[in-house]
């Protein structure tokens, strides 16, 4: 069974107050890597990613571009969906939310995180509250795990 319907239109962007999703991909290199590198412990503090391995502090460069490939392949591949996070009014990238299946066995149809910079802390909780109202009004899951704010 697929992620999500073949029939289903993936939603391309999200505007909030603050921020703007579009797709992730290679293009974003930089600025992601810039994002998170500056923003490790505030990370691995954001609710859903307590206790993960990533973000890895001595991650290269080159190998996050490999993560954001990955990333890409999976969105044409309609296999997980990661979004990046961009300032409101500017391309400075901010964070990223990631819509993925449940891989624990859990009975959820999708498992979303989402983080934002640390110097952009205040929009965690906007970023939260707009990407769920967005899972429950655009995407075709019943049941998602996405860590309370």
């Amino acid at each position: 069974m697929s992620f999500v319907p073949d029939d289903f239109e993936v939603p391309r962007s999200l505007a909030g107050e603050g921020f703007r999703l579009e797709p992730l991909g290679p293009e974003h290199n930089e600025g992601d890597y810039r994002a998170w590198t500056s923003s490790i412990s505030h990370i691995r503090a954001t609710p859903g990613f307590e206790g993960r391995s990533w973000p890895v502090p001595d991650m290269t460069l080159a190998e996050n571009l490999g993560d954001l490939e990955r990333h890409a392949a999976d969105f044409a591949g309609r296999s997980g969906f990661t979004y990046t996070v961009r300032a409101e009014g500017s391309d400075e990238i901010i964070g990223c939310v990631y819509i993925y299946p449940e891989a624990s066995g859990a009975s959820v149809d999708a498992d979303v995180r989402s983080w934002v910079s640390a110097d952009r802390a205040s929009l965690d909780v906007v970023v939260y509250e707009a990407v769920s109202q967005w899972l429950r009004s655009a995407w075709p899951f019943a049941t998602v795990r996405y860590a309370a704010r």
